[in-house]
């Protein structure tokens, strides 16, 4: 079986096992369906999820998309007129109480071709990312640590290299502060002199299989506890920060908007309510305030 097939079959096995286990972690509202076709070539499967009892918004989707090369994308990829594939699955879950994290997570796999045929370039990429609105220092080492498990598995460095390039992807710039507390992000994994192609599959679907390792302990204790409304505004606030990075600065976005994507699927990361509040500042030495500090000065949450 190619690299492709395989992977593409592996995200359609993870996106079921991982919307089976959120709609039982729900208990109410169930993903709705969505199959839909690439006028160009490929096609994706949508799953989302609404007005749940823990999840406001949701979407696990899959896709695998081919064809020719947009021109906008040869510019970026520094290629002429070449064929690709793509396929990834990616998520975003928007808890209701903002004592849960949004969590976002994409594991993906590329590839060119000559007008041969020829495979002529191709990589993996991806990661998985935590954005509290309130933050619970033991949620966050946990995060954390299951990701530096799945990674040490494969190589000693790869957690400190892929946790500092997800700090310093998911920054909102223009507003000199990180979208959430990170976790990991890799791209353009290649084959090199240690590192076949076989095993950057091994390593991004041990990755992809951690995922539910790390989220669901945080959701299970988190979805019950109290909140007040002036959270929930500090919760629509926040989501105003990752709309704000998503259309602004995420690169996923904007190939998905480039090679004429699936709008629907494109924007199902937004969250359903969100504010903009003109210069808000949080209260010197509350919650919402060491918060925002750490989201400016990253952390290592694992003691070493």
């Amino acid at each position: 079986m190619t690299t492709k097939d395989k992977f593409y079959q592996y995200i359609q096995n993870l996106q079921d096992a991982i919307t089976t286990k959120l709609e039982a972690i729900d208990g109410k509202a169930k993903f709705k369906e969505d199959i839909w076709k690439r006028p160009e070539g490929g096609g994706g499967r949508t799953r989302v999820i609404e007005n749940g009892n823990v999840f406001e918004k949701g979407g696990v989707n899959i896709s695998g998309v081919n064809g020719k090369l947009p021109k906008s994308m040869q510019t970026y990829f520094k290629v002429g007129e070449v064929d690709f594939f793509a396929c990834g699955l990616s998520l975003v879950l928007h808890p209701k109480n903002p004592m849960v994290p949004t969590v976002h997570a994409n594991w993906r796999y590329f590839e060119m071709y000559d007008d041969n045929g020829p495979i002529i370039d191709s990589w993996f990429g991806g990661g998985q990312d935590l954005t509290p609105y309130y933050l619970f220092d033991e949620d966050a080492k946990h995060f954390h640590q299951t990701c530096k498990t799945a990674c040490d598995k494969h190589n000693p460095e790869f957690h400190t290299t892929y946790k500092a390039r997800c700090d310093e992807y998911f920054y909102n710039a223009h507003r000199n502060e990180g979208r959430g507390i990170g976790g990991l992000f890799f791209d353009y994994c290649k084959a090199s002199e240690t590192m076949t192609m076989g095993d950057w599959y091994n390593f991004v679907t041990e990755v992809g299989d951690s995922f539910l390792d790390a989220y669901v302990p945080i959701v299970e204790k988190r979805k019950k506890l109290p909140y007040t409304e002036a959270q929930r505004h500090w919760q629509e606030i926040r989501r105003g920060r990752y709309v704000e990075f998503n259309l602004v600065h995420d690169k996923g976005t904007l190939f998905g908007l480039k090679t004429n994507g699936r709008i629907e699927s494109i924007l199902m990361s937004l969250p359903p309510h969100v504010q903009w509040v003109y210069d808000h500042q949080p209260e010197v030495g509350s919650e919402e305030e060491r918060l925002i500090q750490v989201l400016k000065n990253p952390k290592d949450w694992i003691l070493k």
